[in-house]
């Protein structure tokens, strides 16, 4: 009776990471940016945003960005392109493979101001321990550094 309990764990757990690991990514769900709200950043249980003005060329600002995460461990993207002036990576942990989705992109403010803004948040779990905030400052201070 143990033994069979104890594969059953072992079927349970084996069965969820295959999910979390093989569950799709639909672009239409995750290929959007967070909600207006201005220029700033905000942290929120499962994520991460951060929004700042952009003077000067954004295309570059933006293409410099994507290099950066592509270039990123567990990184692809998954929809998008600078040309669309949006596009969502999705970055994987290493062990159990959660999926993290980045959106980052050009948009405009009422008043018509140009901004860019990286939105990072988890797909699974109400936490994401802190590493989208980490992976976009991350992200942020290699193009600001290179």
């Amino acid at each position: 009776m143990l033994r069979m309990l104890l594969w059953l764990i072992v079927i349970v757990v084996v069965a969820g990471m295959a999910y979390v690991r093989l569950a799709p990514s639909d672009p239409a769900q995750w290929n959007t940016r967070a909600e207006p709200v201005g220029t700033g950043t905000r942290t929120r249980p499962n994520g991460y945003i951060w929004r700042d003005e952009i003077e000067g060329d954004a295309t570059a600002k933006l293409q410099a960005l994507a290099d950066v995460a592509e270039a990123a461990p567990r990184t692809s993207l998954l929809a998008g392109s600078v040309q669309e002036q949006q596009l969502t990576f999705v970055t994987r942990s290493a062990f159990f493979g959660f999926p993290d989705y980045t959106t980052m992109g050009i948009y405009q403010t009422a008043e018509g101001e140009t901004y860019l803004e990286v939105y990072g948040r988890a797909r699974f779990g109400s936490s994401d321990l802190g590493v989208n905030t980490q992976r976009i400052k991350r992200w942020l201070g290699s193009v600001e550094g290179g």
